[in-house]
């Protein structure tokens, strides 16, 4: 039986306005230096979500710019929404709650901020999720930089102090007080600040 269309990835991204993006970069790389690298990794992020081996479907939800710049940037092949309000704990919530309720079984959403995330690591989390209620990739700073659910379970994004090296500690707890089964994904490192900039750079000399 073909698993098409019952496996969906979602990817969180914002339209490369110079500015307005990777801002914590711009003292080190300017405001068009910042929003070029927000455009590279997004880049890379898709190109690693084509080649997942298994069927998937690929939505990028973004902020800023609108749906006619986002396509004109990376093409027409993906479904694109605009993110909700919010923040991010109300923002990946609602993009649970959307594609369960467009039929899917399993959805991870993921960031552009880990250039180490593979199609195969991505492949690897829905593998994770036949038997496993939340899956979690963990992000060197104590966040996570993957999150996967079997349905959608809104207590996972409330209460969580998004933005802190608290936020895996804070939604495994939650997990475990509900009685998830969880599965991990290897310890990788976002590129969040100017002293991260190594961890891209090896993909691009």
């Amino acid at each position: 039986m073909s698993e098409t269309g019952q496996n969906c990835l979602i990817i969180f991204t914002r339209y490369p306005e110079p500015g307005k993006t990777k801002t914590r970069m711009i003292p080190a790389l300017g405001a068009e230096g910042a929003a070029q690298l927000q455009r590279q990794m997004t880049e890379r992020a898709i190109a690693q979500a084509k080649k997942i081996p298994s069927n998937c479907t690929v939505e990028v939800h973004f902020s800023g710019g609108s749906q006619p710049l986002m396509e004109a940037w990376l093409g027409s092949d993906w479904k694109y929404r605009a993110q909700s309000p919010g923040d991010l704990g109300e923002r990946m919530r609602a993009a649970f709650a959307g594609a369960f309720a467009a039929g899917m079984k399993r959805v991870a959403i993921i960031g552009i901020d880990c250039p180490d995330l593979t199609a195969t690591l991505m492949d690897k989390a829905f593998k994770q999720l036949k038997a496993n209620e939340l899956v979690l990739g963990k992000a060197q700073d104590g966040g996570y930089y993957l999150i996967g659910l079997q349905r959608s379970i809104p207590a996972l994004f409330e209460n969580v102090p998004w933005g802190t090296s608290q936020v895996l500690q804070k939604t495994v707890e939650i997990a475990l007080g509900l009685g998830l089964e969880i599965g991990y994904l290897p310890v990788l490192s976002d590129v969040d600040y100017p002293e991260d900039l190594p961890i891209w750079e090896k993909y691009t000399s």
